[in-house]
């Protein structure tokens, strides 16, 4: 059991390091806001992760770290809008609301929606990507089949909040 946590804490620490290589200009990962939403995911855990290793599924996030450091800045951007907007659907669904602790629920929401309306704000509608759309469509329908088909289990939402978590670092 050690060994699986510290093979889990090695795979974050290895995500924080993948992000201060990334280069280019990246201020959402510093930001309070964006650090606090990574923290009431993290919060959400309600049974260890390394319970659900035999849940684990690759969800096929649309996008490879080498990618993320070739595209435009406006492009990453949108990206992370899509990704935010999708999270902040998923998450608000009734399915979710029956698996998390509400109150912390509630605080990752209104952090998530007060960074759409953020990202909103600074863009002033410049957020048009058909084509990323499509990919992060695709990567989000992808688990919401996932947790259909695992019945919103328990180990299910915790695979899921493992790879949101781990997705946004990437952001």
């Amino acid at each position: 059991m050690a060994q699986c946590s510290s093979w889990l804490a090695a795979g974050e620490m290895l995500s924080f390091i993948l992000i201060c290589s990334l280069g280019g200009d990246v201020p959402w990962i510093h930001s309070l806001e964006n650090r606090k939403i990574v923290s009431l995911l993290r919060e959400l855990e309600v049974i260890p992760s390394h319970f659900c290793l035999k849940d684990r599924t690759d969800f096929k996030f649309p996008w490879e770290r080498g990618s993320i450091t070739e595209i435009q800045k406006t492009q990453r951007t949108c990206f992370h809008h899509l990704i935010l907007q999708q999270i902040f659907s998923l998450l608000n669904a009734e399915d979710s609301h029956a698996a998390w602790n509400r109150t912390l629920l509630y605080q990752l929401l209104s952090r998530l929606h007060h960074s759409l309306e953020e990202l909103d704000q600074t863009n002033e509608g410049n957020l048009v990507c058909p084509d990323l759309g499509i990919l992060v469509w695709n990567y989000f329908q992808g688990i919401h089949n996932y947790l259909k088909q695992k019945k919103y289990s328990t180990c299910a939402w915790e695979v899921v909040r493992v790879e949101i978590t781990a997705r946004l670092f990437l952001m």
